[in-house]
């Protein structure tokens, strides 16, 4: 019980991500697959696995980064409804630390106890709790998901405790400037979902071609599998395909 109690209550940190073992199998068929295509298209050897054995742990990899990026966005974008929920706390009266108190239920109640921002206020509650100042804990998170607006208002919650300033106010221009950055971002990224489309469309039309040509005129392509020099253009051509899909995905990814 201890145990659990403790694991529940262990900070998150935003820059890492640990997969869990769904997602593990997963990925891992997902790689396996992939190999199963390249094979396929460029190589028709069972031995070309061997040469591909650190392509799955490449591709883990990269999901991992993306899952933790995809973790920090969902906190960010979930933080603004956590500063309202502050905010109308406040409102009714409550201390900020109440108001932390009232705040996660309501992100338990809106997004589920799963979600980041649930677990975040319900931390943050625990070591209020403990008596850990509210303003600390907010810094401590700041600092964690490496955000630049949930750190700015943790700076800007420092300041106003040790200077008395209207936490009301406070929230609410804090609210203001997060939801027009939010909405900008929103922006771009719809703006930008249609080019990285185009792009895995054109990544996925040579695979395409080479599909076609196997299944059309297998004896066209049929000279360059299994023999040296075939296997070797099929190498270079494979390399530069994979250099042009990662300047393609260069191109689209733009941060806001």
């Amino acid at each position: 019980m201890k145990k659990n109690q403790h694991k529940r209550q262990e900070k998150i940190d935003y820059s890492t991500y640990t997969l869990s073992c769904k997602e593990w199998i997963l990925f891992l068929a997902q790689s396996f697959f992939l190999c199963s295509v390249v094979n396929y298209l460029f190589y028709k050897m069972w031995a070309a696995f061997l040469f591909m054995l650190p392509f799955p742990f490449w591709y883990i990899s990269m999901k991992r980064k993306f899952q933790a990026e995809k973790r920090r966005k969902q906190l960010y974008y979930q933080f603004k409804d956590g500063l309202n929920a502050l905010k109308v706390g406040i409102a009714s009266g409550y201390s900020l630390e109440n108001a932390v108190e009232e705040a996660c239920v309501d992100m338990e109640r809106i997004y589920g106890k799963n979600a980041v921002i649930t677990k975040e206020f319900d931390y943050i509650r625990r070591q209020i709790n403990l008596s850990v100042p509210a303003e600390e804990l907010f810094y401590d998170l700041g600092i964690r998901s490496r955000t630049e607006d949930i750190m700015n208002f943790s700076e800007i919650l420092i300041q106003s405790r040790k200077m008395g300033g209207n936490m009301k106010e406070i929230l609410q221009n804090c609210i203001v400037s997060m939801e027009e950055r939010i909405d900008a971002k929103k922006e771009i990224d719809a703006a930008l979902a249609a080019r990285k489309l185009e792009q895995k469309i054109m990544s996925l039309i040579p695979l395409g071609i080479i599909l076609y040509l196997e299944m059309t005129s297998p004896e066209f392509l049929g000279v360059l599998y299994k023999n040296p020099v075939g296997i070797s253009v099929m190498t270079i051509c494979l390399a530069v395909y994979l250099a042009a899909c990662r300047w393609g995905e260069r191109l689209v990814d733009i941060e806001v």
